[in-house]
């Protein structure tokens, strides 16, 4: 068994020494370089030198830097070298024989400073409790070494033994951070004396010694706050130390305001009041603490707390629009009250209308809104509140006078000026002072034509100018300057055409148009306030036809135009819009036709007028010899005519019939039909009528009547000698026939067929020959003062 183990160990001896020397291989060369180590200085120069172990690698061997790039060297016997100059980083230099298996040697240079002695030494002795504490020191290490580098805080103390004898001792501790170290001593230390060794592979170094008294540096552990507890402008913070402190001094703040410490409150571990804080703030608070001697512990971490909130103290800053067009509305604008000034959340405004007659309106309105519109009264006052929990901020009026002053007309400020500032990011205005005494100035502006983004500042007395910073580039604003001498005499200058940064416009109107005859009437929409560029100043119509161009400069408050006198066919139009800076990009092109007259116009007319001609002209010659239809056309014709009927009663006839005995005899004397018979000439009247036109019913009138019944006042001085043709006055609404000479009701044969026929027409076509003819009735009519009413022969009557 011995035999066998024994065996075992020897092969496994003769494997590991094999297996060593395969891991070795052969050495070819040794290398040195002539500083004598592997770090130098930064920028220095050496040689480096390689030594060949084989004989017959001499000649072979050579120099490889950085990459394995083959470097010149020099040689001399057995030895060749390499002159590094200037050497700036760590590199790596070897060697090696190419056509022989055995090893390179090679060596890594590292490249820097050696340490400089620290300086600017500063220790404290900070107090962990009655028994011990610790020293730390820091300083300034020095330029960068490159290398790595070990620094020692090294100490000697003087303290007290038992019998209050002195007794020193030393200390060190390993920087670890290069610059600054701590050491721990106990109560009893009395002074210190500190310095810093470095040293690094290039060489080493030492501060100065430098001393101290730890009752002059010692300082306090930083304090701990607890959270405030908070009223509305008092906070009690409770600071905890481990050691008892003889100051404290206590900092806050509001938000990024600057630190404000309040006095020292000696030695304090019950609760610090800070006071004379403003209600509904968010403040930061820090503490530190001091030793009657020593130094101030470093600050506390921050803690914050709100104080609460209080009901606000300030009215708001209340101004007003126009009243609408309609005067039944009136806008109310207000702006949102400081933090300070609010002394907490504003949850809601309260808008109140107020009217002579003991009416009130009380409106609730968010917390988000700054304006709200309200009935318009010009004898009402209106009040605006902010509220938060705590309460309700004064009222703030704007009274009935205040809306006069803005209604009525006022006389404008004397040499109101603008001046735009050089960063065209503000706008200064400035006026004449007025000489009257001056309650205080308004300045209102806000973009062109949107007064709901309506800005307002309001000034002293004594103040005639301010500058307005709420202003955009590229945005016209129009305003007004109001000057208070008191609540109801007030000046006020408006101004426009206000601009910070300006430039043509970048879109055109869009245009529409509308032919009116031989004109058109042009119509536009703003352009959008993003593509004004400022101020307009001007639209540009264009007119083109055939070549010819026309251009029409209108003002920019205009929005329509009309252009006359247009007589070509056919048109194109376009506008642009102009700011002081220059003509902006044309809009949309419209092409419109005019309105022509027709040329065929006359000969349809004469088409249609021809056969209604010749119509009338043959029923003409077909009725031209019935005297009954002419008679009848007649009697038509005078129902449309308008004409003032005259008055018989002052005709020549019917004044000498006034002069007879009031009597007047109506002879009717029949004839036969030969008319053999003479009769005594009468005198002759002719009577026109003007009767109004009525439906006939052929059921209700006999055939046989020839002309339409007409009611008429006949006036009778006397009864006549005929008893059968007697009539008086007193009957106004008689009906009576016409008399002819051949009898009442007798008529022709002939005549009566010829009437038969014509009745049956729809109607007749009056012609300018038969009003020439005279009509003949078959005899002739005497009449003393006679009227004639035409009113109710309209009614029975189809004219």
């Amino acid at each position: 068994m011995m035999v066998t183990l024994s065996h075992t160990w020897a092969i496994l001896t003769a494997v590991t020494v094999l297996t060593v020397q395969l891991c070795e291989g052969k050495k070819c060369c040794n290398l040195k370089s002539s500083n004598d180590g592997n770090y130098v200085l930064l920028g220095s120069n050496f040689t480096i030198y390689c030594t060949s172990l084989m004989v017959d690698c001499i000649k072979q061997i050579k120099f490889f830097g950085q990459n394995n790039a083959q470097l010149p060297h020099k040689v001399f016997n057995s030895t060749i070298y390499y002159d590094v100059v200037n050497i700036t980083e760590k590199k790596t230099y070897s060697c090696k024989c190419p056509s022989f298996d055995c090893d390179s040697c090679g060596q890594d240079f590292s490249t820097g400073y050696p340490p400089e002695s620290p300086k600017n030494i500063s220790c404290t002795y900070k107090i962990k409790n009655s028994d011990s504490g610790d020293v730390f020191c820091s300083w300034d290490r020095g330029r960068d070494t490159f290398l790595k580098n070990d620094l020692m805080l090294m100490m000697t103390i003087l303290s007290k033994n038992h019998t209050h004898a002195p007794m020193l001792d030393n200390f060190s501790s390993k920087a670890t951070d290069q610059r600054s170290a701590s050491v721990t001593v106990n109560g009893s230390v009395l002074m210190i004396s500190v310095w810093v060794d470095a040293k690094n592979a290039l060489g080493s170094a030492a501060s100065i010694h430098k001393n101290y008294t730890l009752s002059d540096i010692k300082i306090p552990s930083t304090p701990v706050l607890r959270q405030p507890d908070c009223t509305s402008q008092e906070c009690t913070i409770t600071v905890e130390q481990p050691v008892m402190t003889q100051h404290l001094e206590i900092q806050y703040r509001a938000d990024t305001q600057t630190w404000t410490s309040s006095p020292d409150s000696g030695v304090q571990m019950s609760p610090v009041q800070v006071a004379s804080l403003e209600p509904y703030t968010l403040y930061h608070f820090r503490v530190r603490s001091k030793f009657s001697t020593g130094l101030w512990s470093l600050w506390s971490a921050n803690i914050s707390n709100w104080t609460e909130e209080e009901a606000p103290a300030k009215e708001l800053d209340v101004w007003y629009a126009e009243p609408a067009s309609d005067f039944r509305s009136l806008t109310v604008y207000w702006k949102e009250l400081s933090i300070s000034a609010a002394k907490g959340k504003i949850l809601s405004y309260r808008v109140q209308v107020y009217s002579p007659d003991s009416r009130q309106n009380i409106t609730n309105v968010s917390a988000e809104a700054r304006s709200y519109s309200v009935p318009f009264c010009a004898e009402c006052e209106v009040s605006v509140w902010a509220c938060n929990s705590k309460g309700s901020s004064p009222p703030a009026n704007i009274t009935s006078e205040y809306t006069k002053v803005k209604l009525r007309h006022l006389d404008p400020l004397q040499d109101v000026r603008m001046h735009v500032a050089a960063d065209n990011l503000s706008v200064t205005l400035s006026w004449k002072k007025p000489y009257a005494a001056v309650r205080r100035s308004v300045v209102e502006w806000f973009p062109e034509g949107h007064t709901m983004e309506l800005r307002w500042v309001g000034l002293g007395r004594n103040e005639n100018h301010t500058v307005i910073t709420d202003v955009k580039p590229f945005e016209c604003y129009e305003g007004a300057v109001y000057v208070f001498y008191n609540e109801s005499s007030v000046r006020r200058t408006r101004f426009t055409g206000v601009t910070t940064l300006e430039s043509a416009p970048t879109a055109g109107p869009s245009v529409e148009q509308t032919v009116e005859g031989k004109q058109v009437r042009v119509t536009w929409a703003e352009i959008p306030r993003g593509q004004r560029g400022g101020c307009l100043t001007n639209y540009n119509i264009y007119l083109e036809n055939q070549g010819h161009r026309k251009h029409y400069s209108i003002q920019a408050s205009q929005r329509e135009h009309v252009i006359k006198d247009l007589s070509s066919p056919a048109y194109i139009l376009w506008m642009t819009a102009s700011t002081a800076k220059g003509e902006g990009p044309v809009g949309n092109r419209i092409t419109f036709f005019m309105q022509q007259e027709s040329q065929l116009s006359p000969l349809l007319v004469c088409a249609v007028a021809a056969p209604i001609v010749v119509f009338l002209v043959c029923l003409y010659h077909g009725l031209y010899q019935s005297s009954a239809v002419k008679q009848r056309f007649w009697v038509y014709f005078q129902c449309l005519m308008l004409d003032v009927v005259p008055d018989p009663a002052n005709s020549k006839w019917a004044k000498e019939c006034i002069q007879d005995k009031g009597k007047m005899n109506l002879q009717l004397q029949l004839s036969n039909s030969s008319g053999a018979e003479e009769e005594e000439e009468p005198i002759l009247v002719d009577v026109e009528e003007l009767p109004r036109p009525t439906s006939l019913s052929p059921e209700t009138e006999p055939a046989t009547v020839l002309y339409p019944r007409t009611t008429y006042i006949k006036s009778f001085s006397h009864d006549s000698d005929s008893s059968d043709l007697r009539q008086t006055s007193l009957d106004t609404n008689s009906t009576v026939d016409y008399i002819s000479s051949n009898g009442a009701g007798i008529m022709d044969e002939e005549e009566e067929e010829e009437e038969e026929e014509e009745e049956e027409m729809l109607g007749f076509f009056p012609s300018h020959n038969i009003f020439m003819e005279p009509l003949e009735f078959g005899g002739k009519l005497t009449l003393n003062a006679v009227k004639i009413d035409c009113g109710d022969f309209f009614q029975n009557s189809a004219c």
